[in-house]
């Protein structure tokens, strides 16, 4: 995940050194770029997932949603939770969480040990994302903590592009659950770095639940968050069955694709979203209520295309690169919304933009799942498409009811 608009403040008495610390920020991005390889590898390996443990991927597809459920769980709680503890101690520990988590789900016979696994890796990820954003401020400060933030947002990218189709081809050479097994390991490395070259991370305040009551209901935010959590489930009902939807893809000769093709799709869609994130970055604070709207649109042909050409494989190649480009900058979008309505809520609209994020993926995977095995991945992107397009529709009205952009306007 990326963001723009909510931007944590230095504690009081730490300053900063003038110095980018490239060593710190470096272990900040692989620890987001271990946790969302872990995240979403099932993703790639679903088919494999499935008949090894005997069970259908609509309930593979589970092992995503349990991670989100958690991860929904600590993102309302997590400043609750550990109201005094170092930031620094708290994420070190969320790296050996994390690595032990990818071990059993490397080792366990059982399909409910792993998904009691994915839960403790989505408290992993939720406490991540909720603390590395402090984390950023306190190593450089304010003035550069956008400079700061690239890296995280670095990592998530570079797991799109680089870690799940790594993951996909580990899996096809020797057994998926390899994959899991060496992203652990580098955790329990990562956990070590983490110790040595973050500084102590005093806590600052932290979003209460009478914090997020107030800004739902601020105007029009309530309506903007269904919005958001609208355009993220339906990606993710997509996204997360994505390996289903390019099995049905065939080359030119109308043989279906192999196992390569299928990662090379997913690289590019990891590379559109480096692109998308650039992009947009550059543009996102002129044209976010544009983009709230067209984005949304623009994904949900995307998805159509996959689903609906599988014939035209150069059709779905650039499909998915455009898919990737858009939705790797959604959270670029959200959060310039979000930041420039509620300019003096800035932490309690981040929670709730990383709430609405866990949300959806949770809703997408399970209830994806079901539809999937039920129905067809075909009838789970139909379903996705429109939920995109409400979404779209939710965010226009949104614009209308926003006395800033109605003054722009005139």
């Amino acid at each position: 995940m990326t963001t723009t608009a909510f931007l944590p403040i230095v504690p009081p008495g730490h300053t900063p050194s003038n110095r980018m610390p490239y060593g710190a920020l470096i272990t900040l991005m692989m620890m987001s770029f271990l946790l969302v390889t872990s995240e979403f590898l099932p993703n790639g390996v679903l088919t494999e997932m499935a008949a090894s443990l005997g069970i259908t991927p609509g309930q593979a597809g589970q092992t995503v949603s349990i991670t989100a459920l958690a991860g929904l769980i600590l993102a309302i709680t997590v400043g609750s939770l550990f109201p005094r503890l170092d930031r620094r101690a708290l994420l070190v520990w969320m790296a050996v969480l994390g690595a032990f988590s990818n071990f059993v789900v490397a080792l366990a016979p059982s399909f409910w040990i792993i998904l009691i696994a994915r839960f403790l890796l989505g408290a992993s990820l939720s406490v991540f994302w909720s603390m590395s954003l402090s984390a950023a401020s306190t190593l450089v400060g304010p003035k550069r903590v956008g400079r700061a933030l690239m890296f995280t947002a670095g990592g998530v990218s570079l797991a799109t592009v680089a870690g799940v189709p790594l993951g996909v081809m580990l899996s096809n050479a020797f057994d998926w659950r390899v994959g899991f097994g060496i992203i652990g390991a580098a955790l329990v490395f990562l956990a070590v770095a983490l110790r040595f070259l973050l500084p102590p991370i005093p806590v600052t305040s932290s979003s209460s639940f009478a914090a997020l009551g107030r800004a739902l209901r601020s105007r029009g935010v309530g309506l903007g968050f269904s919005a958001h959590l609208l355009v993220v489930l339906g990606h993710f009902a997509a996204y997360t069955y994505i390996r289903l939807a390019l099995e049905r893809v065939s080359d030119a000769s109308g043989a279906p694709i192999d196992a390569s093709t299928i990662v090379l799709l997913l690289m590019l869609f990891g590379a559109g979203g480096l692109v998308g994130n650039l992009v947009v970055g550059l543009i996102v604070d002129r044209t976010f209520r544009v983009l709230s709207v067209s984005a949304p649109l623009v994904m949900a042909a995307t998805i159509l295309t996959v689903i609906a050409a599988p014939g035209a494989l150069w059709a779905v190649g650039i499909a998915v690169t455009v898919w990737g480009a858009f939705f790797a900058s959604w959270l670029l979008i959200v959060n310039t919304w979000a930041g420039n309505r509620l300019p003096d809520q800035l932490e309690a609209s981040g929670s709730l933009v990383v709430i609405g994020f866990q949300a959806a993926i949770f809703l997408a995977a399970a209830g994806g799942g079901a539809l999937s095995d039920l129905l067809g991945v075909s009838t789970l992107y139909i379903a996705a498409i429109v939920i995109l397009a409400v979404g779209a529709l939710l965010f226009g009205l949104t614009h209308r009811r926003d006395p800033i952009a109605a003054a722009a306007a005139v």
